[in-house]
């Protein structure tokens, strides 16, 4: 007899008992769906050599199929992981202010509306005012990502004409986005000048004095690689010098887009917006979501005209951010006008977390999960800053060590946990670096560390824990 046959039917399963509470949840158009899938799975399955499963195995498997399918994504998740800025985790976590204002502009909104005139207004007005104070630029503009604002920049100052840049900063960003392309798909013509280890100003110069077609000169900042050794590239205010000369603007890709210095929390020097505005860049460009600790955005900065240009452009409307967008970028715009920025922007605030408040944490974590049974030691780790911004820059951190029998299965069952927490797998063992997890989230993730630890070791017995030893 083919094994096949003795799985259950889907209206059998729908008459048994364990399908009751999920017709109430889900309603039976959805029920009987997973049924479908779960079952065609098994079938194959079976026909493989494995066994048949129960009934309540597959109402199991159902029950869980439907849960995700109606669990509402992205979910929020713990980063454990030490990387403030983790691309695949969303970047930049948001400010309560800033999550507020989101909330609040979900609803009708004075988005594209002049309270004062009762007229329509212009719907970047207030983030463009708060921009220009921040960084000095005539004008502001806002896209929906950094590439975007690339595009734009491109495709309104130099649409079938010549750009300059040099061949050391044809970068590739995350996702397999290269300047090349971009500058191909906004109708640019790539002109590379210098080599890829050493660019000086008479690379430039050469191609303006013999009068070729150029429309801008391209500056891209390595803000996710570096280069060392026998290299140089030629400083931002010189290019702005030379492009006068000729009557070339400079556009600036700066990419992660600072604000605030960070050589002040011992880290490399980060290129800030201010600078390049005030080194005379005619644009600007960077992202939102990255060390602005805003929402994922990308944003240009410059002078009036050609920013002008493209706010006029027709790509501009297939661009432009939405409402949520701009109330999360204005009020976090306005914790750096309030001088609050390391207090108020998580970003900000891990990178400046004191070493001795980590260890204060992971401390305290330790001694209530020993105080239950789990031995955890506390150990120093390196966080790094993560999302394309200063490479090979790192901060030192805390964080919680777990060795379970089978690391890979702790790691799966945080993940598990609810909300999900995301570690790193470490020297055969799991780590939790404090300075990733938000202070709101501590109740979490200890509550998760318990039940993944019971659900993967149990029986185990602590070992106590090791001492701190600092680095």
């Amino acid at each position: 007899m083919d094994p096949r046959r003795e799985l259950p039917s889907v209206d059998r399963l729908l008459k048994a008992e364990g399908a009751r509470p999920l017709l109430a949840a889900f309603g039976h158009e959805a029920l009987v769906e997973a049924l479908r899938e779960v079952l065609a799975e098994a079938r194959a399955r079976v026909q493989e050599g494995q066994p048949v499963p129960s009934e309540a195995a597959v109402l199991e498997e159902a029950a869980a199929r439907l849960a995700r399918w109606h669990t509402p994504r992205p979910r929020p998740v713990i980063n454990a992981t030490g990387v403030i800025l983790h691309t695949n985790l969303g970047r930049a976590p948001l400010s309560p202010a800033a999550v507020e204002a989101i909330r609040a502009a979900a609803a009708y909104s004075d988005l594209e509306f002049d309270l004062e005139t009762g007229e329509r207004g212009e719907r970047q007005a207030a983030v463009e005012d708060l921009l220009r104070r921040l960084t000095g630029a005539e004008a502001a503009l806002v896209v929906n990502n950094n590439a975007a604002a690339v595009l734009l920049a491109l495709t309104v100052l130099a649409q079938g004409r010549g750009v300059l840049i040099s061949r050391g900063q044809l970068i590739e960003i995350g996702g397999g986005f290269r300047i090349p392309e971009v500058m191909a798909q906004s109708g640019a013509r790539l002109i590379e000048v210098g080599t890829t280890n050493r660019t000086h100003l008479r690379d430039y110069e050469e191609p303006l004095a013999r009068g070729e077609d150029i429309a801008l000169i391209l500056h891209a900042h390595h803000s996710n690689f570096r280069m060392i050794g026998f290299v140089s590239q030629v400083p931002l205010a010189e290019l702005v010098a030379l492009g006068e000369r000729y009557g070339i603007p400079v556009m600036d890709d700066l990419g992660s887009g600072a604000l605030l210095d960070t050589a002040a929390f011992g880290l490399a020097h980060e290129p800030m917006v201010q600078e390049s505005v005030a080194a005379g860049a005619a644009v600007v460009c960077f992202s939102g979501d990255k060390l602005l600790g805003g929402p994922q955005a990308g944003i240009l900065v410059g002078k009036r005209d050609p920013i002008a240009r493209m706010r006029r452009h027709p790509l501009m409307r297939a661009l432009r951010p939405d409402k949520l967008t701009l109330a999360g970028l204005s009020a976090t715009l306005i914790h750096y006008l309030k001088g609050e920025a390391t207090q108020a922007i998580p970003v900000w605030r891990m990178i400046a977390a004191p070493m001795a408040d980590l260890e204060a944490r992971a401390r305290d974590w330790a001694a209530r999960l020993q105080a239950e049974g789990i031995p955890v030691e506390v150990r120093p780790a390196l966080a790094t800053i993560g999302g394309g911004s200063l490479p090979g820059e790192t901060l030192p951190s805390a964080a919680l060590v777990l060795h379970p029998r089978d690391p890979e299965a702790l790691a799966g069952a945080l993940r598990r946990a609810h909300p999900p927490i995301i570690a790193r797998l470490q020297e055969g063992a799991v780590w939790l670096d404090v300075r990733t997890v938000l202070p709101d989230q501590e109740a979490d993730l200890l509550r998760g560390i318990r039940q993944a630890w019971a659900a993967t070791n149990a029986g185990d017995n602590p070992s106590g824990s090791a001492p701190f030893v600092r680095s």
